[in-house]
């Protein structure tokens, strides 16, 4: 959806040209979000605002849809790409109704339609219209108006989206809320977005593919995911840190790391069938499941072995579980919260599917560096 073919920019100073950009190639596919990540100075946010001309590149091409846009008159292609900056940009004097259709009043939509279109972009930001679509932006909260301006950008529903630092200004418990209210929102509209950033964790969180870029120059363009596992030189893995395996647990989900269908018993099992399947499979514990496949308690080996009777009426409360869909950051939390090992892994309906582990985990990721 976007491509960038040699683009370069070139500032003339009184001390010398300076090359903020130089031949930048990349492609950001439909419906993906790019996070272009550096240090001060270093050519990203030139480079997205080179995307819709703010500022005029010196040389390339620069593609969206297909249409070759440098040729293309600037103020109706920035009409047709959404912009949203750390600043926001709220008209003060403007109700949220209609700082939200500033663009679809400039495109002449029909009032009926964009006043809808922004009771409908509330509702996407967990913001009540009826409460909100009259009041002015010194009455919303700095977070609140984050949301606004974020909608805003998308009030015309244009297929590209630049965003410039969108959450920097906001603190770190609304920005978390805020980043995940828009990757929910992300699921559903499909936009194809170019964002700035100075955060890796947040690239991390946010991105389809990472940009970073030093001097002026894309050093390495790939996945969250590879860009951690393989960083190309010693610049970009001073960058993304020392952290970055800690770093990778937020990009891994529990469903792809776990032992899928391992061994249960259920409360009418006998402890000795539980015993030997524990035994033969090398555990020290086993799930007990209810007649639906919940997960429902826990048999020990230690407490079991010897003992007769049925497992109902010798289990232990499970002390604590993790949805598949979590992250591994998630559950590794949680292991150490509740100075467990391992933790049974359950569906949205606490079906039993799985279970991971500390070592298993382990293993997953140094797996990657010695692929390397």
């Amino acid at each position: 959806m976007i491509r960038l073919e040699d683009l370069t920019k070139i500032f003339q100073t009184p001390s010398g040209d300076i090359t903020a950009a130089d031949r930048i190639n990349m492609d950001v596919p439909e419906g993906n979000i790019c996070v272009l990540l550096g240090p001060s100075g270093c050519g990203k946010t030139t480079t997205m605002k080179m995307v819709n001309r703010l500022i005029e590149p010196t040389s390339g091409k620069i593609f969206i849809g297909g249409e070759d846009v440098t040729s293309k008159d600037p103020i109706s292609l920035r009409r047709s790409i959404g912009y949203v900056i750390q600043q926001i940009g709220l008209f003060p004097n403007q109700t949220i109704e209609d700082n939200i259709c500033a663009v679809p009043d400039l495109l002449g939509w029909d009032r009926k339609k964009s006043r809808t279109r922004a009771g409908e972009l509330l509702e996407m930001v967990a913001l009540d219209p009826a409460t909100f679509l009259g009041r002015f932006p010194k009455e919303l909260s700095g977070g609140q108006q984050q949301r606004v301006g974020v909608i805003r950008a998308l009030a015309a529903d244009p297929p590209v989206m630049l965003m410039d630092e969108p959450f920097g200004a906001i603190d770190p418990i609304n920005r978390e809320v805020i980043q995940d209210e828009f990757l929910r929102m992300q699921k559903e509209i499909k936009k194809t977005i170019m964002f700035v950033s100075h955060d890796i964790d947040e690239a991390v969180k946010m991105a389809d593919k990472i940009a970073i870029f030093d001097a002026g120059q894309l050093i390495q363009y790939d996945s969250p995911d590879d860009l951690l596992a393989h960083p190309k030189n010693s610049f970009i893995a001073d960058f993304v840190g020392g952290d970055r395996t800690l770093k990778r647990l937020r990009l891994i989900r529990v469903e792809d790391a776990m032992t899928k269908d391992p061994p249960r018993v259920t409360a009418d099992d006998t402890l000795d069938k539980a015993v030997n399947l524990m035994e033969e499979h090398g555990h020290i514990s086993i799930v007990m499941v209810g007649p639906k496949g919940r997960a429902r308690g826990v048999v020990y080996l230690s407490d079991a072995r010897g003992k007769k009777g049925k497992v109902g009426d010798s289990h232990d409360k499970l002390p604590v579980s993790v949805h598949v869909g979590e992250d591994l950051r998630t559950a590794v939390s949680s292991m150490f919260m509740h100075d467990e090992a391992s933790l049974a892994c359950v569906d949205s309906d606490g079906i039993y599917k799985g279970y991971v582990t500390q070592r298993g985990i382990t293993h997953l990721l140094g797996a990657t560096y010695r692929d390397q």
